[in-house]
């Protein structure tokens, strides 16, 4: 694949995973969640186990409307324990004064990536009667980060020092209409992505025409393109996901093939439908990676990673060549962040 979201001066300094994207390696992230209290030592023990098995994690923006960590502490406390940390940022709860504050103290706490995105809706969460603020949305967002990486803030005056941030956007291949998803793409492209994180892929045919008009566009030329993946624990995790989670689309087929395991195995064949799912996505051209999401079940990563075929990964902090053990490198990392 050829460098993507080259934007001349725009161009990030490169924290692992865009270097690891532009040397052309297909790289893995996943998400991280924040725990819904102040104890940093959930971080460091989910850090620790992610650690040389994903290039970079998420660690999310008060996902599902529910309120947990702040994604700039948590990312930093990532950052602390040895593990590259994507630090998403939405516009539900921010207006723009807030939302340019926050990506000034990502960069200067040192978070390479930033991942910019609306973010759910209050409704959806356990404090529906919130006040969204929803100033800019996802589009506008991009440009924000753009200018202040230029060295101004949105009304033109001079920073102190401009943020140097990988900055990525996400995009649902399978929302209606499916037929501007691409187009909606090169709007985010154009705003300032330099890579994209999908929704959760169940319908591998639908995300491969998707790529179709991402080719047709040249997009997969200007930024680089993560398919979303994940398990499905269980039966019941399955209806959740199709009665709750937005835009999300889990075809019959797969829904029987969890349905049909028997309970205790239900997991294990959502496991191998992911890996099923990652080496497909890989043949398709213009994906550069993947982007695993299993909420609270972390501990899967690993699993599904060297099922995969995708290991070893680079640990933070170490040469190429020279991957780590997870457990090694991994505790040491969290044991220094934590002493």
């Amino acid at each position: 694949m050829s460098a993507a979201g080259t934007n001349g001066r725009l161009a990030a300094p490169g924290g692992q995973l865009e270097r690891r994207l532009r040397q052309g390696a297909f790289v893995v992230t996943c998400e991280l969640g924040p725990p819904r209290g102040s104890d940093p030592r959930r971080i460091y023990e989910k850090a620790r186990l992610l650690r040389g098995w994903v290039d970079a994690a998420n660690l999310t923006d008060g996902q599902g409307a529910v309120v947990r960590m702040s994604p700039l502490a948590a990312s930093r406390l990532c950052l602390e324990a040895g593990l590259e940390p994507v630090m998403q940022l939405g516009c539900r709860d921010r207006n723009r004064i807030a939302l340019q504050a926050e990506v000034l103290g990502a960069g200067a706490l040192g978070i390479p990536n930033l991942l910019c995105l609306t973010g759910d809706h209050q409704r959806f969460g356990d404090q529906p009667e919130a006040k969204g603020v929803f100033d800019l949305d996802s589009v506008q967002l991009l440009w924000l980060v753009r200018t202040l990486k230029l060295g101004t803030l949105l009304n033109g005056r001079p920073l102190q020092g401009a943020p140097r941030l990988f900055v990525g956007c996400v995009e649902n291949p399978v929302a209606e209409p499916v037929e501007y998803r691409a187009a909606r793409l090169r709007k985010k492209a154009a705003a300032g992505a330099q890579f994209c994180q999908t929704q959760l892929i169940y319908d591998v045919a639908a995300f491969a025409r998707f790529m179709a008009d991402v080719r047709r566009l040249d997009l997969h030329r200007r930024l680089f393109i993560l398919a979303g993946v994940g398990p499905i624990r269980s039966a019941r995790a399955l209806r959740f996901m199709r009665e709750h989670v937005p835009g999300l689309v889990i075809p019959e087929a797969v829904a029987r093939r969890i349905e049909r395991a028997a309970p205790a195995r239900q997991d294990e064949e959502g496991i191998r439908l992911c890996v099923e799912i990652i080496e497909q996505v890989r043949a398709i051209e213009g994906v550069a990676g993947v982007h695993i999401m299993a909420p609270e079940w972390e501990e899967a990563v690993p699993e599904i990673v060297a099922r995969a075929g995708l290991q070893p990964r680079v640990a933070l902090g170490e040469r190429e060549g020279q991957p780590v053990g997870v457990e090694g490198a991994g505790m040491a990392g969290a044991s220094r962040a934590m002493g």
